[in-house]
């Protein structure tokens, strides 16, 4: 009997239950089977077995590791083929995963199989996880609540990050060429080492297997095919399938490899190839000639890609059982490999055979790539793909792929500069693929176009952060905010006005000419604030920290996140990059600085002697002694030497923080930045101070006392010769042009905002930005923005034509526009309140009412054209607003929690409303004029009929402050917003919750991207548009959301909204205005 049967008969020996059980668990987790011919390393397979064992249940690893072609994957399989050692340490099963060579997107893919198969009746997510970080997690807690105790096999690890994917607390066995992949990685780990050939007994077993003749009675060809071919285990298979189909032809197979007469691979690897190379050209050439080509075909396939059977359906145009039945035959003999997940087949070469079919096939390869997208056209169109289909996954990740090597421009045009097939691929395997693949492929598509390339690629790297969000975001409407002349602009365009005739609801932002963006790219890597972003020397990758504790790496061109660490136990303050790109630093709040390998995120070193937290750090400039300086609240410098286990220097002389410090290009200065007022500089070599200029001295009057000025020196930056240093305080920049003389010459520059630009783009000076305090006239014809900007100044804006008038150089506070815009009035820093009677031309008259000198708690009532007011005062604590009422009434609400009426005309308060525990946020008028809400910090809402000083109803059910509030046109209908971005939508009669518009997702994210901190019905009362991190447009008979509009910064305070619902007006927090009209 052969080594199965003898394996089925022992399982026999046991009972029928156990081989079904047993094959069940192994074909359930992708276990490959055994070779058609299988010889025992019983040694090897005991000893990963004693290694299994010894996880005991716990978290750990078990590595096999040894040259290409050793057998490796078949001990792996080997090991598990036990049922004893499955029921007692792996009971809830085995789970194969062939990694291979990857880069982020295709172990991406590789990680959405595994979560795909894992869970395959979609209890958890109906969805792909979207990222890697996503897709670690949901492996993490379905392992832990569906297979606690089973086994991950990673079979061929090259990289050891990609380890970091599955180090989720796991029981994990793999197969690798390096040992020390393991390294990066935290646990329990134990190590295989498998030789690199068999013995020449083993595959002298293996041919006399195949050939059905005793080992004694094997031809002494035999023992020279062994000594040829190197013992590899591959090699000895593959020719003793051959040796079975002709059992004569010992010597031309061994003459064959003896001639070297195939052209031997050249691969960037350490090992030697050249015997596989040679049995793989016997194994082809002695293939049925019916089927030849058929393998052949196989040459366009990538490495470690598991093909479905569907996709060779489709390129030989044939039934499924035909194709199966080819594929079989390969298998066989050893030239595919096969693994099956339930009832589907996946197809597969080992990397070395794909080697030597592209180089043996390379002239025909072109033709093969065009032969399978012409099968594709023939078969799909890519409209109708579908994710439920077998093959799908495969045609979006190498559809591109293909045409490129197909040398089908044109197609592969089309397909790139289809909004189309960019919404349907990001919204399966979001945006990172495809990001690659315009870079991948950008010298075959600006042949094309490059200025729709230019479109395409920037539209997915200023977008990338959406389009990998869940709920998927409308990809018509973020084109719609493209440039006008921009490709994807108007193919958004055709499609939304398709759209809208079917009732779908675009907004086009009608201003976005006026606004200049200049980003290369936007990526959100942080959960939190980010305090510092740096590049690496080399400018390949950026480097990020912030208030979420970590120390994120991600890729400068393409956004795709290399690393992601919890870097600290406290907030992050910032990093830095070594000389070399080889490490980098962190210093925390939690008064550490730490140095990580910039690669592998492996900490490298821990320091703690500051004893305040840790502000910056800064390494020196060249690699060759490479130091690290660090400045602290502790008012210290110090310096590290990365040899060293302790602070080499430390250096006293700052009073008060240090914020920042800087080595100077030839690292034999340190400059140091501090809240004391100073700059210093250090010698490196002594650590002694050489110098210390007072910058505070420059921002002092005769009259103010040195004592109660405080001027904080922010940062600084050598030149490139290192011949001047410049320094930030304040609204200053200073440039010392003479560093170390007794008579340094400053030059001041006044600044008031700072910005990147993308240096390639010549652009002008864009530091004006708007403050979020505006107001804003709708006309017939267009609208008028009234808005004051970062400088103070009051601005008067065109939204139809972009024209600016500044009205004053006052430093304005606040500002309001007169309904028919005949009058402007703003108040100023003083408190001072000026009136304008303007032609929106020029100014024609003022009025300078005075310097207002009430408390937080009261207010104001003028009459501007007397210069006369009324004093209203009761409130106990800051008045939070107000809103004008008919008949000369007002309605205040306080920080007191209560609202009140005044009578504007004589000064009285005529209703005092005891609302709420807490500060009462907002109050909004029914249109019939009968009640007004409340809304508070209590996290509920009430409804009041002026009338009754007791609610008509409480609204409760909130679970974060209620922001905002707004009836209804027809009064029978309130919204409410809180904090957690939830909309809900109340019955005003009886108080009944009729919609919860937007829950919290699973994750805990708000599905409004921050606080809800405005809402407006349409007047139809069929509408509601919320302004939150964005704004959203809701259908009020379903309480689904009909659009959401992603503005570029977040914290929108208002949404102003035209009496017709169809314009919308609305400041971000980094300034910019959005003039949006629905498109019809």
């Amino acid at each position: 009997m052969d080594a199965n049967s003898n394996y089925l008969a022992a399982l026999l020996q046991d009972g029928i239950p156990v081989v079904s059980s047993l094959q069940t668990i192994l074909c359930e987790g992708g276990v490959p089977q055994r070779p058609v011919v299988f010889v025992t390393r019983k040694k090897l397979v005991n000893t990963i077995q004693q290694k299994l064992f010894k996880l005991n249940g716990e978290p750990g690893w078990v590595t096999i590791y040894g040259m290409a072609g050793c057998g490796k994957s078949v001990l792996a399989a080997e090991a598990v083929r036990d049922h004893s050692l499955l029921e007692g340490c792996f009971p809830s099963g085995v789970h194969w995963v062939s990694v291979g060579k990857q880069d982020k997107s295709g172990l991406l893919m590789k990680l959405q199989n595994l979560c795909a198969r894992l869970d395959q009746d979609e209890s958890f997510s109906q969805r792909l996880p979207l990222n890697i970080e996503e897709a670690k997690d949901r492996l993490r807690v379905l392992i832990l609540r569906k297979y606690p105790r089973s086994l991950l096999i990673l079979d061929d690890i090259w990289d050891p990050w990609v380890l970091k994917a599955f180090d989720n607390q796991c029981q994990i066995l793999l197969t690798t060429r390096d040992k020390s992949v393991t390294d990066s990685v935290m646990g329990p780990k134990y190590v295989v080492s498998v030789e690199s050939g068999l013995g020449k007994e083993k595959g002298l077993e293996i041919l006399s297997l195949f050939v059905n003749v005793k080992k004694a009675d094997l031809p002494e060809q035999a023992h020279s095919i062994i000594k040829e071919c190197k013992g590899s285990p591959l090699v000895v298979s593959l020719i003793g399938a051959l040796l079975r189909d002709f059992p004569n032809r010992w010597d031309y197979y061994l003459r064959q490899l003896q001639n070297k007469q195939f052209k031997r691979i050249r691969k960037s690897s350490s090992y030697d190839y050249e015997a596989l190379d040679e049995a793989m050209s016997i194994s082809v050439e002695m293939l049925r000639e019916d089927i030849k080509d058929y393998y052949t075909d196989l040459s366009i396939l990538q490495k470690d890609v598991k093909v479905p059977t569907k996709v060779l359906c489709i390129l030989w145009d044939m039934e499924t059982e035909e194709v199966e039945d080819i594929l079989q035959e390969f298998v066989n003999k050893s030239l595919l490999f096969c693994d099956r997940n339930g009832k589907s087949f996946h197809y597969y070469l080992h990397d070395l055979q794909v080697d030597f079919l592209t180089e043996k096939n390379r002239s025909q390869l072109q033709d093969l790539h065009k032969k399978m997208i012409t099968q594709f056209q023939r078969y799909h169109q890519l409209h109708t793909l579908s994710p439920d289909q077998e093959d799908c996954m495969y045609w979006y990740n190498f559809l591109a792929y293909h045409m490129a090597s197909a040398n089908m421009h044109k197609e592969l045009c089309a397909l790139m500069f289809s909004l189309d097939w960019i919404k349907a691929k990001t919204e399966l395997v979001g945006p990172a693929h495809l990001i690659h693949e315009f870079m991948e492929y950008r010298h075959i598509l600006d042949k094309k176009d490059c200025a729709v390339c230019e479109n395409f690629q920037e539209f997915l790297s200023l977008n990338g952060h959406l389009l990998g969000r869940q709920p998927f975001p409308n990809i018509v409407q973020l084109g719609l905010c493209e440039p006008e002349t921009s490709e994807v602009y108007q193919q958004a365009k055709l499609q939304a006005k398709q759209e809208v005739d079917n009732g779908m609801l675009y907004l086009e932002w009608i201003n976005k000419k006026n606004i200049k963006n200049l980003s290369r790219l936007v990526v959100r890597p942080h959960t939190d604030a980010v305090y510092h972003a740096c590049f690496s020397q080399d400018g390949q990758r950026i480097a990020s920290c912030g208030a979420d504790k970590t120390l994120q790496v991600f890729k400068a061109e393409t956004g795709e996140k290399l690393l992601e660490i919890k870097a600290h136990e406290d907030e992050v303050l910032c990093c830095a990059f070594s000389a070399d790109d080889t490490f980098i630093a962190t210093c925390s709040v939690d008064k550490k600085v730490k140095i990580w390998n910039s690669v592998t995120g492996e900490l490298v070193h821990t320091y703690d002697e500051h004893s305040e937290q840790v502000n910056c750090c800064h390494f020196t400039n060249r690699s060759h002694h490479l130091l690290l300086a660090t400045g602290s609240s502790d008012f210290l410098l110090k310096l590290w030497d990365l040899n060293q286990k302790e602070c080499r220097n430390t250096m006293f002389g700052h009073i008060n923080s240090v914020n920042h410090c800087k080595f100077s290009p030839d690292d034999k200065l340190l400059a140091s930045c501090s809240a004391d007022g100073t700059l210093k500089l250090w010698d490196v070599k002594s650590a002694n101070e050489k110098k210390s200029i007072n910058v505070k001295q420059f921002f002092l009057n005769s009259e103010d006392p040195q004592e109660d000025m405080e001027v904080i020196v922010k940062c600084c930056s050598w030149s490139a010769d290192g011949a001047s240093i410049m320094v930030a305080a304040k609204n200053k920049i200073f440039v010392s042009t003479s560093i170390l003389k007794k008579d340094e010459l400053l030059l001041i520059v006044f600044l008031s905002f700072n910005q990147l630009w993308e240096t390639k783009k010549v652009c002008k000076n864009y530091d004006i930005v708007l403050k979020q305090e505006v107001d804003v006239v709708f006309q017939e014809n267009g609208v008028m923005v009234l808005a004051v900007d970062n400088i103070g100044r009051l601005q008067l804006i065109n939204g139809k034509t972009g024209q600016i008038d500044y009205l004053t150089e006052a430093q304005v506070s606040c500002c309001c526009l007169s309904p028919h815009h005949q009058y402007v009035a703003f108040g100023d820093e003083d408190g001072a309140i000026e009136v304008f009677i303007s032609s929106f031309q020029n100014i024609s008259v003022c009025f300078h009412i005075g310097a207002g000198t009430s408390y937080f708690f009261d207010f104001q009532v003028w009459n501007w054209q007397l210069g006369e007011y009324v004093f209203l005062q009761a409130h106990q604590e800051t008045v939070k607003n107000f809103r004008l009422l008919k008949n000369s009434r007002l309605l205040s609400w306080s920080f007191d929690g209560t609202v009140k009426v005044w009578n504007i005309s004589t000064g009285r308060m005529e209703k005092d409303f005891i609302c709420h525990q807490g500060t009462v946020l907002s109050c909004d008028i029914s249109f019939d004029a009968t009640k007004f809400s409340s809304t508070s910090a209590d996290k509920t809402a009430k409804i009041w009929s002026f009338e009754l000083l007791s609610p008509l109803h409480e609204l409760r059910g909130h679970n974060g402050c209620v922001r905002c509030s707004a009836f209804s046109v027809d009064s029978t209908l309130l919204a409410t917003g809180d904090d957690n971005g939830e909309v809900r939508i109340w019955n005003v009669s009886n108080g009944e919750l009729l919609h919860l518009c937007a829950p919290i997702t699973e994750e805990g994210a708000t599905t409004h991207g921050g606080w809800v901190a405005d809402l407006c019905f349409s007047p139809d009362s069929k509408m509601l548009v919320s302004a939150g991190g964005y704004l959203k447009w809701w259908n009020v008979v379903t309480g689904e959301s009909s659009q959401t509009f992603y503005t570029n910064g977040t914290n929108l305070k208002k949404i102003h909204v035209s009496t017709d619902f169809k314009t919308f007006v609305t400041v971000d927090n980094l300034g910019i205005l959005y003039i949006l009209q629905i498109l019809e």
